[in-house]
């Protein structure tokens, strides 16, 4: 009997029940539900579901909303909804994965200094690029450019020092660029004055109502790097257990490294080149769903992504919705219910360990 139940607490660490499973899929469906029918415009849930089915061909369901609801649900509401689920479960699968990657609790998405170099590509793109082009069109490539250009230089960093297999080595490269890139933006914030309050509102993280154009722009990128660290999962878990146990189990732990580090980089520079800088979702969504489903990154990652998601969609519902028609920077949001939370999954995780 006591031989029966290891192996069950063993699947337990290891993977994800079915019931953990649904209700993460539940919570997300629940968040973008809110999401979608939130607003000062009211939309009931059964008219936006009848809309929905409408929308996929159902045969014999018709849209009961007029033509001006009907462009608030599709044109804004649900693009909205879509972008801050994708951003959210993109931050919250990448801080996982450095999480894993650098065995680091702390770790989060901007580690290696993405934050930095997008901050410095935005503030660029605000100051001396003409408005038409930084706001629209060149602002979400500039700051993506710089949250990559971040991350590579600190591997250089890394590199040349001979140790770029050394996770605490890559972590100060990583603080070093960060300091470096946020000195740069500093000054050209001083240059430029009247750039101030659009590069603060930049950096505090907001979702745009730009339709669908955001989506279809985003949602590749993290698709495709999504699907990688999931697929990659079992690598994370490995690596979780620091270099010189992976190295002893064969695997090559430089290029595993390096084929997490830049998936999680790429998905997390394009979620912030469209959102800005939203601190917590990276930190606080995989640390809440390890205390319920374990420390196995084959479950924390998947679920961390969906997790995530939900969160930052009901974040957007507040920041959106608390101070209408104005707007919180959905940023302020996070941090409010990200550090509190923070604070008491670090209880939690004291109290049992």
């Amino acid at each position: 009997m006591e031989a029966a139940a290891a192996p069950a607490r063993a699947v337990r660490v290891r993977g994800v029940t079915l019931g953990w499973a649904l209700a993460a899929v539940a919570f997300l469906l629940l968040a973008l539900a809110v999401g979608i029918v939130a607003g000062p415009v009211h939309i009931g849930v059964g008219d936006a579901l009848r809309s929905v089915l409408a929308r996929l061909g159902v045969p014999g369901v018709d849209s009961p909303l007029g033509a001006t609801d009907q462009a608030i649900l599709w044109d804004l509401r649900v693009p909205r909804v879509l972008l801050a689920a994708l951003v959210g479960g993109m931050l919250a699968i990448s801080g996982a994965t450095y999480q894993g990657v650098f065995h680091n609790p702390l770790a989060d998405p901007y580690l290696l200094g993405v934050a930095a170099g997008a901050g410095l590509g935005a503030t660029l793109a605000i100051a001396y690029l003409p408005d038409a082009l930084a706001g629209h069109e060149l602002l979400p490539v500039s700051a993506f450019l710089g949250g990559a250009a971040a991350v590579v230089i600190a591997y250089g960093i890394g590199r040349a020092a001979g140790r770029e297999r050394d996770s605490a080595t890559l972590v100060l490269a990583g603080v070093t660029v960060a300091s470096f890139f946020t000195a740069v933006q500093t000054f050209v914030q001083q240059r430029n004055t009247d750039t101030l309050q659009a590069v603060t509102s930049w950096i505090l993280g907001s979702l745009p109502n730009t339709g669908w154009s955001d989506v279809r722009m985003l949602a590749p990128y993290v698709l495709v790097t999504s699907s990688v660290i999931i697929a990659c999962r079992r690598v994370v878990d490995v690596l979780s257990l620091g270099d010189l146990e992976a190295e002893s189990l064969g695997m090559h732990v430089r290029r595993a490294r390096l084929t997490l580090v830049v998936a999680a980089t790429v998905g997390t520079a394009a979620a912030v080149s469209v959102s800005g800088l939203i601190a917590f979702v990276g930190i606080i969504v995989p640390h809440a769903v390890r205390l319920v489903v374990g420390t196995s990154y084959r479950g924390l990652l998947p679920l961390s992504f969906v997790v995530g998601a939900g969160f930052l969609v009901l974040c957007d519902v507040i920041a959106r919705t608390a101070l209408s028609p104005a707007e919180v920077p959905i940023g302020v949001v996070t941090a409010l219910f990200g550090a509190p939370a923070f604070a008491l999954v670090l209880r939690t995780r004291g109290a049992r360990a």
